[in-house]
């Protein structure tokens, strides 16, 4: 067993601003391959590049209602009192471009979606309209140009910029896409994660814990967020609390991950032997050890070999919240994706005091109870050891820094899990 290449006196806590400052400080990563994938499997992967329309959309011009094609000027001044006549010449087929050009003072009839007749540059609604037979249609209202028509290039301009690089693709994206007619979109490769669960009481969920044995939560919950955020477990270890069976794991995390995940070797009993863990694998090695926050006061992250490794505590409401604050940015950061995120949030007022040290940034669970348009924010009462706690929770209130806290009745911002 290494010495830890002596190790540094680390014990100085700072907080989750200076932690991630100090992370970004010391890595600089190269941007992750790109590949191709189709359009069916690219939802929540991220856009390796500007996506550009390839044509115009939707490549006609079309009718947004059910009525009569027109040139607009043949309505000017049309009413109920004193309708404007036109002759109906034919009728648009669905999926097929009408025959003919409209000459002044003729229509024709067309459904929504349906392609302009040349010569139109309007469309009446139905109900505006009255027939007096079989060709000779009563307008009883005018239409401008353009009204209740989209534009050929309305929706997007070929070669306009659709999609920007770094962009997690959602639904409309992917329909945006298919407009389009881009089947295959450029992506950035998932970072891969390596997650290590440690200590001597952890079984596989399927055992039947013996007494003194808990089931492995951390792997699953921790993988859970992984794939959340955009990357995939590369590797799960379930590993006892021993420097020569959790080297190996670390070495082999290293070769082929992004990332490597340490879990339960921070609590106060073992995270000495994480920091050593890190500190043999490279320079600069440990670089955050212990934050000021609450669950998570003894997170460890570290570098080697020019990747991340983060120590989160065993607790596991404590590496779900940790995880959050320092792993998922490293995620979207490999990802090409924004620093500034905007996580879903609500305000709510809360049913009781929360109280918090000065110094220290605590993070909350919190259920919310709706009556009417009043939304209230209960506390949600728990050790950060208990899974229950995270899994009632709807959302987290944060306590900044320097506050001690809030008062029952005061709103608050709940970010939502």
């Amino acid at each position: 067993m290494g010495d830890g290449g002596g190790m540094k006196e680390l014990f100085t806590l700072v907080t989750v601003a200076e932690a991630r400052d100090i992370l970004a400080r010391h890595w600089s990563p190269a941007p992750l391959d790109q590949e191709e994938v189709p359009l069916t499997s690219a939802l929540g992967r991220v856009t390796a590049r500007e996506i550009k329309a390839p044509e115009d959309v939707p490549g006609f011009d079309r009718s947004t209602v059910d009525g009569f094609a027109l040139r607009a000027a043949d309505t000017f001044g049309a009413s109920e009192g004193m309708p404007g006549y036109v002759t109906v010449v034919g009728e648009v087929a669905m999926g097929g471009a009408p025959g003919g050009k409209l000459g002044p003072g003729e229509c024709m009839q067309i459904a929504t979606g349906g392609m302009l007749p040349a010569g139109s540059d309007a469309v009446v609604m139905v109900e505006h309209t009255e027939a007096l037979d079989s060709t000779t249609l009563g307008i009883l209202r005018p239409v401008a140009p353009g009204e209740n028509v989209i534009r050929r290039d309305e929706d997007l301009k070929a070669g306009g910029v659709i999609l920007p690089a770094g962009r997690r693709l959602r639904p409309g994206d992917i329909g945006l896409l298919a407009a389009c007619g881009l089947t295959r979109v450029p992506v950035v490769r998932r970072p891969r994660v390596a997650i290590i669960s440690t200590g001597n009481e952890l079984v596989d969920p399927a055992a039947k814990p013996a007494p003194g044995q808990v089931r492995d939560v951390n792997t699953y919950t921790l993988g859970a967020m992984v794939e959340e955020a955009g990357g995939e477990v590369s590797h799960r270890w379930v590993v006892e609390d021993c420097f020569e069976q959790l080297y190996p794991r670390l070495e082999e995390g290293l070769a082929a991950a992004d990332v490597t995940v340490i879990s339960g070797g921070s609590s106060v009993g073992t995270r000495d032997l994480t920091a050593q863990l890190i500190e043999e694998a490279g320079r600069p090695g440990v670089l955050v050890h212990g934050v000021a926050v609450r669950p998570g006061k003894p997170t460890i992250i570290g570098l080697a070999r020019g990747k991340p490794i983060f120590g989160l505590p065993g607790h596991p409401v404590s590496a779900l919240i940790t995880f959050d604050l320092f792993v998922r940015p490293c995620l979207e950061r490999l990802q090409g994706r924004p620093e500034k995120k905007f996580y879903p949030t609500v305000r709510a007022r809360l049913n009781r005091n929360v109280a918090s040290a000065a110094g220290r940034e605590d993070y909350v669970r919190v259920i919310l109870h709706q009556e009417g348009e009043e939304i209230t924010a209960e506390p949600v009462l728990g050790k950060s050891g208990l899974i229950s706690t995270m899994a009632r929770a709807h959302g987290l209130v944060r306590i900044p820094l320097h506050q001690e806290g809030f008062l029952a009745g005061e709103e608050v911002e709940v970010r939502l899990l």
